[in-house]
């Protein structure tokens, strides 16, 4: 089954999405319509003004050199689902696991129709990672020269806390090796052995993905990410795990 069969938005079953957290939405003015994993993980909340909020950090305040990120344009997403078929096959990913993923919301448009989106997911390397604080064995981390958010088996104990603890359901339990695995950015299957982008993001045919160095002002990243006029949103940014994964509307 493809996962946008399985990750579907669920516009008709708005209480599924936690009391709570529908109460935080109205106090800041955002009506919920419907919500991704059966509004059991992911929200949207756009930011406007997303240098003023911490969304984005200022030039100069990048807390790691490089700084790996990643600007995904929404919009240009066709689910051909090529960029998954590169992760599973340059990172040795099971077919029961993931570390990148599709999903799918639907949308009212003028006429009764109704608009069809795609959104890719995947880590967001945040810089307040809550996947690091909880692990009791050190398994995972926030890696000091690049930011990454890393894993390494031999530490993990299977506890899946850190599973929990992502806002963003990044994670999963690899069997075979008895760890849970995840999004490095292809760190060591690329990155590491010189390569300069990310499997998903190259296999990418309609340019959804856009992978670099925000701290280098002659990146893609950052030059996306400073374009006027472009509106920038994170996922639960109420989360306070300040994500490295960036959604925008160009």
């Amino acid at each position: 089954m493809k996962i946008s069969e399985i990750e579907k938005l669920q516009p008709e079953s708005p209480d599924v999405l936690p009391s709570q957290e529908r109460r935080t939405l109205l106090k800041i003015g955002l009506a919920v319509t419907g919500v991704y994993l059966g509004g059991k993980v992911l929200s949207l909340t756009s930011a406007t003004n997303a240098f003023a909020s911490g969304v984005v950090p200022r030039l100069g305040e990048y807390p790691y050199s490089p700084h790996y990120s990643m600007v995904i344009r929404e919009h240009l997403c066709i689910d051909c689902e090529l960029c998954m078929e590169a992760c599973v096959e340059t990172n040795d990913v099971p077919e029961y696991g993931y570390r990148t993923k599709i999903l799918e919301r639907r949308r009212d448009i003028i006429g009764g129709d109704q608009e069809t989106i795609f959104m890719p997911v995947l880590c967001n390397h945040c810089n307040r990672p809550p996947c690091v604080r909880v692990c009791p064995t050190t398994a995972t981390w926030k890696d000091k020269a690049t930011g990454i958010v890393v894993m390494k088996n031999s530490r993990c104990i299977g506890c899946k806390t850190c599973m929990a603890a992502c806002p963003y359901n990044a994670r999963y339990f690899h069997e075979e090796r008895r760890a849970v695995d995840k999004c490095n950015f292809c760190w060591d299957t690329r990155l590491s052995k010189g390569d300069t982008n990310t499997a998903c993001a190259e296999a990418c045919p309609a340019d959804v993905r856009v992978f670099g160095d925000l701290s280098d002002p002659n990146s893609r990243v950052f030059s996306l990410l400073h374009t006027p006029e472009t509106i920038v949103w994170v996922l639960r940014p109420e989360s306070g795990a300040l994500p490295n994964i960036y959604y925008i509307n160009k």
